[in-house]
């Protein structure tokens, strides 16, 4: 199948079932559960909060792979706020810093998220790709891709410090904060009493700091 005869497909397909084409191969990604939900929500509010210029765009449609010709649906991709206007169902990979995958409980899984991803956002030069495995309790980064590889990658235990690098630029704080807690509550180190008394969140300072770290709470229990 070529990626025109995807495309068409894609243009006549439901709008519950969401399709990929990775690899010449059509994939259909499994719906999501209302803890992989919570992660990416986590995940958007933090990005939101410490990078006003940017959004996390969920389910995006991207061009992927060399030339293109892959066609992926991301958990997230972290772009310049207004990055999608004016795209049709696939947008290119210019101008994303990150793309961010959180695995499903779902057979493909490995294929998809831990082998194939990795190959199809390097080849189209997305900067940092970001898994989230929740199987695997893990953080993966990888990061500097050349020829469709990214060069490097680190995985870190859910519960670990999670450095995103350049361009992004961002610190997670994975540690775990008990199973009742999945609504996470994020804080800037310079704010370390947390919430005040109205239970809100310390407004954030203007400008953008060089370095952001951001805490978690609940979040390894979002399996």
């Amino acid at each position: 199948m070529s990626v025109e005869e995807f495309e068409e497909l894609e243009r006549h397909a439901p709008e519950t079932v969401r399709r990929e084409f990775i690899n010449g191969k059509v994939r259909v990604k499994a719906a999501t559960d209302g803890n992989h939900d919570q992660i990416v929500a986590w995940l958007q509010r933090l990005c939101m909060q410490h990078r006003p210029e940017l959004w996390l765009y969920g389910d995006r449609g991207m061009k992927v792979e060399a030339y293109r010709k892959g066609r992926a649906r991301p958990d997230g991709v972290l772009a310049p706020f207004g990055f999608a206007k004016g795209h049709g169902d696939w947008s290119g990979a210019e101008g994303v810093l990150m793309a961010v995958e959180v695995t499903s409980h779902d057979s493909d899984t490995h294929q998809r998220g831990r082998v194939e991803k990795p190959d199809g956002y390097a080849a189209a030069g997305i900067p940092v790709y970001l898994l989230i495995d929740r199987d695997d309790r893990s953080v993966v980064v990888f990061d500097q891709p050349e020829d469709g590889r990214y060069r490097h990658q680190e995985k870190l235990p859910f519960g670990a410090s999670v450095e995103l690098p350049d361009p992004v630029d961002i610190t997670l704080d994975t540690t775990p904060r008990g199973p009742r807690r999945l609504n996470p509550r994020v804080t800037r180190v310079a704010f370390p009493s947390g919430p005040g008394r109205d239970g809100q969140e310390p407004p954030c300072t203007s400008g953008r700091m060089s370095h952001h770290a951001i805490s978690q709470r609940g979040f390894s229990d979002a399996r």
